[in-house]
């Protein structure tokens, strides 16, 4: 049977918060029994929209992560509930049922993603339900995937087969460590997980100071090659997409047939490294 599948791309995402908007709209002020309660107007995000900033001025990037209820095929808030409070719907939907949920904190408190939401005056948990009120009475897509206005946000129906297809071509869990196999992936969020190194490169001509474009870069941790570019007209370089670790890397630049030029970093977040004259490193 096809399930419901949610795919995020971090590319397109610019921030605006219109899927989160979406579901506030959607739910503050209204319940639907059986499957939600009013959300309430403060405090709650059941879809969030993280911000992460990355860098040092003038190199200086941001990147986005909308997280929500994953609709785990294995929910971890499934087996901390009783009485059939959490539903895993055949159609992927998990649905955490107001009634039969009542007084069940410890639902809330077994989601590893943080996006089940404990209302103290109701005394339930709720989250985000990929808006199964909706689905149930056909429409094509949730509210926040109609209001995407990058398209960061598609939603599918897909069997078994594709949804594997889909894996293999890139899409992947949140936290792939928790092995809850999530209805909800994800593609291109390496800025919320990795950092880059950069720089700017200038020497000595005969007016003075000028950049220094087209010099390889290159880092390394002990003998592995972790990434590689070259200055671009500006004298500018940067290498991204390199894991976090506490081990020193080494920054090795190469002009011509001279020796190279070496560097050794620790990169415990996105660095810029200024400016860096040829010959003074």
């Amino acid at each position: 049977m096809s399930k419901w599948t949610l795919v995020f791309d971090g590319n397109r995402c610019n921030g605006c918060n219109a899927c989160a908007l979406a579901v506030q709209d959607e739910y503050v002020g209204n319940r639907f029994p059986g499957f939600a309660e009013e959300m309430p107007r403060h405090g709650h995000r059941w879809i969030e929209v993280r911000r992460h900033e990355r860098g040092q001025p003038p190199m200086v990037d941001v990147s986005y992560l909308v997280v929500m209820c994953q609709h785990c095929e294995d929910p971890p808030c499934a087996r901390a509930a009783h009485g059939g409070a959490v539903e895993k719907r055949p159609d992927g939907i998990v649905v955490i049922h107001p009634e039969r949920s009542r007084g069940q904190k410890a639902i809330a408190e077994a989601c590893p993603y943080g996006a089940v939401w404990w209302n103290e005056e109701k005394q339930i948990p709720q989250h985000w339900n990929f808006d199964a009120h909706l689905i149930d009475q056909s429409w094509p897509v949730p509210r926040c995937v109609q209001v995407c206005p990058t398209g960061a946000l598609t939603a599918m129906q897909l069997d078994d087969a594709r949804y594997e297809a889909l894996r293999r071509d890139g899409a992947g869990d949140l936290r792939p460590e928790l092995g809850s196999r999530p209805r909800v992936l994800y593609r291109n969020i390496e800025r919320f997980s990795r950092a880059f190194v950069g720089g700017t490169l200038v020497r000595q001509g005969a007016a003075g100071e000028e950049c220094a474009g087209g010099v390889p870069v290159k880092l390394f941790q002990g003998d592995e090659l972790v990434g590689a570019t070259s200055t671009d007209s500006f004298g500018d370089f940067k290498i991204d997409g390199i894991p976090l670790r506490p081990e020193p890397l080494r920054l090795e630049l190469r002009i011509l047939a001279d020796p190279p030029i070496q560097r050794e970093i620790v990169l415990a977040e996105s660095r810029y490294l200024g400016k860096i004259e040829l010959g003074r490193l």
